[in-house]
This record gives structure tokens, sequence and C-alpha cells, in this order.
């Protein structure tokens, strides 16, 4: 079987299976957020935080609970590493230098997990799971409520009331995030990832001089990790060291696992607006994007002229052997199309054009399928802009679910898709005009350029996944890489709260003749060219400083 076969069938093997599991999780999730009931568990865990799960909220309480739980979070984990150095189970690790802390604290909170440093050479076992593990579930639950939020602004009429943060928070993690993951982890364990609790141990000689290993709860975390859409790798080679990614099976299972929810959540969508197909057409879109950046990353990667290429069967540096171009190419479009940013493949080794697609899939603002959660609402934002497009094309107020779409809401709508681009864009433009950061490039040039620009890209839209080549470890790309992600994560939320309150409160309109109907291929092919042209027309200078400058050298 030659290799552009197998990628292709690895490719369709993972579409089954993530339709197998649309319908019963989508709608399992839609139960979960709209019923009224409350597990035991769950209410052992009100009581302890003294929270009232039935208590109704107005979008500017939800916003103050998501932010205050956030902000504990940020400094509990910031904290947790200053103490590592006394703390028990710390492998010996010291505590980690105060920039450093701050930025994987900001990192984990927000559902970033971009990593300044090693795994495996710095964190000890009650950071890794007592923390980082932690935040990786919790992180991602905030997510799920922020969209949900978001769509309860569309089903709901004449009320400002969009639920309660606490139990949507609780009900994320207790009946979605831990029993899937724990079943994750079970299959991950029996396919060979490790989970213990050991310490580090010599392995033998490496080069002149001894080779250790450290041992880890990894495949507890790699669930969670690739679920939750976070990212981070216990080790520093991520999901290309064999302790966390040992197999081609474990390497589509995680791809599964990355997918999963950002896709089925459009079926949770559809149900709770009371329009099944209003959910199919947002999962059209969303499939359309990533099936087409699977290919163009399988062409590019495959077909790269040169007798290197050739010989190897296309570009192979930076791939891992076991997985072949094939997977590392739906890995690499996965995982930085949806805000995961795990790597199981070294994407400053893509080529030009690949590494470019790379970013592109960032830049779109990952809704393709997206984070969890922050896929859902990145998406239906862009679906408020197409129609607002439409509606300037033929005359008329534009609608979207039974919901006029005005100037409050446009506004909101175009400052959400604004922050993050002015975000990348400037702290790329300071590193680059600033001396001290541009000696951390490892490369000059154009690929130089791509290093910082990804390093923004990936902050700012809440990626955590990296080129590499790049120095990051430095209190400049800590302390600003650490900002980036705490407002590309939090301030576009403000604005999506902001949208969901004011939706709630609008009346019905009644869909006529003249209505856009927006469950139709029309309306699906609007959107992705909508979500094209915004994305090009913000970045394509910076894309054709680095990437296309490379790629078409």
């Amino acid at each position: 079987m030659g290799p552009v076969l197998a990628g292709v069938l690895q490719l369709l093997a993972l579409m089954a299976a993530l339709a197998l599991a649309y319908k019963p999780l989508g709608t399992y999730m839609a139960k979960v957020y709209t019923s009224d009931k409350h597990l035991r568990v769950e209410k052992w865990i009100y009581k302890g935080i003294g929270a009232d799960p039935d208590t109704e909220m107005r979008w500017p309480a939800y916003l103050r609970g998501v932010l205050a739980f956030s902000l504990a979070g940020v400094l509990f984990l910031y904290v947790l590493q200053r103490l590592q150095g006394v703390l028990p189970g710390s492998l010996g690790f010291a505590s980690i230098d105060p920039d450093q802390a701050f930025n994987t604290a900001a990192s984990f909170v927000s559902n970033t997990n971009w990593q300044s440093y090693s795994g495996e050479q710095a964190m000890g076992h009650v950071v890794q799971t007592a923390g980082l593990a932690v935040q990786n579930f919790v992180s991602a639950a905030v997510g799920m409520a922020v969209a949900v939020t978001l769509v309860r602004g569309f089903a709901r009429s004449r009320t400002g009331e969009l639920g309660n943060f606490w139990s949507d928070l609780v009900r994320g993690v207790v009946r979605l995030l831990v029993p899937i993951a724990v079943v994750g982890a079970l299959v991950l364990v029996a396919c060979g990832v490790i989970q213990n609790f050991s310490g580090i141990h010599e392995v033998g000689q490496f080069m002149g001089g001894t080779q250790e290993w450290n041992g880890g709860a990894v495949a507890s975390q790699e669930a969670i990790k690739e679920l939750g859409t976070n990212g981070g790798g216990y080790f520093n080679a991520n999901s290309s060291h064999p302790f966390e990614n040992p197999t081609p099976f474990t390497n589509l299972f995680e791809i599964f696992l990355i997918l999963l929810i950002p896709f089925s959540i459009t079926r949770t969508f559809g149900i709770m607006v009371g329009s099944v197909r209003q959910g199919y057409a947002i999962l059209a879109t969303m499939a359309t994007i990533w099936v087409g950046f699977v290919a163009l990353m399988m062409w590019t990667e495959f077909s790269h002229h040169g007798p290197a290429f050739e010989a190897a069967g296309g570009a192979t540096e930076g791939k891992e052997v076991r997985f072949g171009i094939g997977a590392s190419s739906i890995f690499a479009v996965s995982t930085t199309l949806t805000s995961t940013g795990a790597v199981d493949s070294f994407h400053s080794s893509f080529t030009g054009l690949g590494g470019g697609i790379t970013l592109l899939g960032m830049m779109l603002g990952e809704i393709a399928p997206g984070g969890v959660g922050s896929g859902l609402y990145g998406m239906l934002i862009m679906a408020i802009i197409a129609v607002f497009i439409a509606g300037l094309m033929v005359g008329r107020t534009p609608e979207y679910l039974g919901k006029k779409i005005g100037s409050r809401e446009i506004k909101l709508a175009a400052c959400y898709i604004l922050i993050t681009p002015a975000l990348v864009l400037v702290f790329t433009a300071c590193a680059m005009a600033l001396p001290a950061p541009a000696n951390s490039m490892t490369n000059s040039g154009a690929h130089g350029f791509s290093e910082i620009l990804y390093a923004y890209t990936s902050g700012a839209n809440n990626n955590g996944s990296a080129f590499a080549g790049l120095n990051a470890d430095t209190q400049w790309f800590n302390t600003t890489i650490g900002l980036a992600m705490l407002l590309g994560r939090f301030v576009p939320m403000v604005f999506v709260l902001a949208l969901a309150g004011s939706l709630a409160e609008q009346k019905p309109v009644w869909v006529t003749a003249g209505t856009l109907r927006t469950d139709k291929p029309l309306y699906t092919g609007l959107l992705v060219g909508t979500i094209i042209i915004i994305t090009g027309l913000t970045y394509f200078p910076a894309l054709a400083l680095g990437p296309l400058a490379e790629g078409l050298a």
C-alpha cells in the first residue's frame, strides 16, 4: 500500500468514526445542558462552592463567574509552580521561574497549553496532575459553557436570563469530559501509553552520556489533552513521543478525540435552537474547511519537488516515521483548526506552504471545527457576519435563527473578529522591531519571521502549538505570549456573552419569503467564503512575508 493511499484510508476511517459518534453524543450534550435535574455528586460540588445552580444569570453575572473562576485558576496554578521545589512528588525539580510560571498558568487556564519548557525536565507529578491536568478539564468546560450561553441567546426570547455558569461548568466536567476521558485513557493504556507515578530512572548510555526517562500519569492527561482541545504534552516531544502516542492506531484515536466534541456540538446547537438542519449547516461548513485543508496539506507534503523529496516519497523531514506523511498531515490540520496545539510532527520542518496551512488554520479563528465550545461560538459569530453581508447585498435587514441582526449585534460581532488579529499583528510587529526578541530566532529571513508570527498566532488564538525553532523561554516571550493568551481567550468571551444577552432579549421575527434560508447549501457556501475572505484580508500581508515567501522561493 502506498503512503498516499494509506493517508486517504486513515482520513476515511476517521470520518466514519466521527459520523458514528455525531448523533448520540450531540443529542446527549443537548440533554446535559437543558436538563433541570442535578446529580448527587453535582449537588455536593454546588454545596462546597456555595453556588445555587438554579439561579438564572444575565450576561454580566455570567461573565463575572467566568472571569472570577479563571482568575482563581491562574493564581492557584502560578502558586503551585512557584512552590514546586518544596512539594512532594516534584522529582527533584526546582520551582518554576516567575515569568515562566505566569506564562504556563495563563496558558493552561486559557485552554492554550503553550509550553516554553520541556515537560519531563521541569514539572513534577503534583504540578502535572493537580495543576495542569485539572485545568485541562475546567478550561474546556468554560469554553463549552460560553458556547451554550450563546446558543441559549438564539433559543430564548424576551428575557435576559442565559442559564447558570456554575451549573454549566460542573455539568460539562462531571457528565461529559470526565466519563469520556476515562474511557479514552483506558484505550490509550491498553494500546501502550504509560500511566504511573514512577520517578526518573536511567536506561543506558546515549552519545557518551546517561539517558534518563520519566514516568508519569500520561494516559489520563493525554486523553483530556486531546478531548478538551488543550494540547499540552507531558513530554517535550508531545504526541510524537512513544510514551504518549506509541502506535498508528493511538495516533488516529487521538485525532478522533480532538475532533469529537467540536463536530458533535453542532448537533447540540441544532437541537437547542429547535432546528437540527441549522446544526447540519454549521457542521457542513466546518467539515468543508477541514477536509479542504487536509487535502491541501497532503498535496503540499506529498508532491513537493526535488530529488530528496522524490526519493523519500514526500517531505518526510520532521515527520514521525511510525505515522508517515498522511497521518502527520491529518494531525497537523486537525490540531491547528482546533485550539488543541498537540503535535505528532515538527511543524517548523513542514514545507513552506505546509507551514502556511497550519498558520492559516489558526488565523481562521480555529472554527473548523475549532476548540471545545470556542469553535462553535466562533463559527456562530461568522454566521452572523455572513447574514449581514447577505442583507447588504439584497437590501434587507439581516436575520439569523429568528433574530434580527441590528447595529448592536454587528458591532459586537465585529469586535470579536478584530481583537485576535490585533493581538497577533501588534505583538509580532513589536517582537520584530526590538533587538532582544529577534535574537531568539533560530532561522533568519522568511522562516524566522514565520516562527514569531506562528508563536503569537498560536498564543492569541489559544492553540498552543509552535514552530519550535523559536527560543520562547525568555522574559519577553513568556510575558507577551502570556498576555496574548489571556486577552485572546477572555476579551472575545465578553463580546460573545454580551451578544447572547442582546439576542435573548429580542422577540422572534417571522420567517417570510424574503428570509435568507440559513440551512441550505447556498448559505453554507456563503459562510465558507466569508470566513476565507475575512481571514485573507486580515492576514495576507503577514503571510506573504513568511510562509508564502518561503514556499514560493
